[in-house]
């Protein structure tokens, strides 16, 4: 029986699976690289195209639990910086271009945090970015509309909604600062 691209992404992942490792993220970012050559003549990336969705839910894994999800993004969207509470993240953009941030986490003398900018990385088709737990990063569609895929290790509205695990930050006078709710 043949598979397609997004069959066969689920399957290998499934087969690599197990705790977070270097080697699990290698794996893990090789088969979302493998995704995001898929042929756009297969009839569900044909449909992302097609529609372009905001977002939609392709695959949730009922043993490990991790989740594939398609972005649409038009040209300029921004993302605030923010982090991913416990959970690991892959992007993978298939296409358009989209600017990926980095930031640490800096204390000012009278005790608040702010964030500081550490690179920015433009992110084109067919490659995959890795932020594990803690990281913060920012996204910036800079040529669209941009198909993006996030491949999360967990359900991220359990771990925000439900948790309140993932932070993110505001703009406050130039600089980013935790967020009030």
């Amino acid at each position: 029986m043949h598979r397609n691209s997004l069959q066969a992404f689920i399957a290998d992942v499934r087969s690599s699976w197990g705790p977070l490792s270097s080697e699990l993220i290698a794996d893990c970012r090789g088969h979302l690289r493998a995704l995001l050559h898929a042929p756009t003549t297969e009839d569900w990336l044909a449909a992302l195209l097609n529609e372009r969705p905001a977002s939609r839910e392709l695959y949730r894994d009922p043993d490990h639990g991790f989740v594939l999800l398609a972005h649409t993004e038009d040209e300029g969207l921004y993302r605030r910086p923010h982090d991913h509470g416990r959970s690991w993240v892959l992007y993978g953009v298939q296409s358009g271009d989209v600017e990926m941030g980095g930031y640490g986490r800096a204390t000012d003398p009278d005790g608040q945090v702010r964030l500081v900018k550490r690179d920015a990385t433009l992110v084109r088709p067919g490659t995959a970015m890795a932020y594990l737990p803690g990281d913060i990063h920012d996204t910036h569609c800079r040529s669209g509309p941009a198909l993006l895929f996030r491949f999360t290790e967990r359900d991220l509205q359990v771990e925000d909604k439900q948790e309140g695990r993932i932070t993110r930050y505001a703009d406050q006078d130039g600089v980013f600062r935790v967020a009030r709710p």
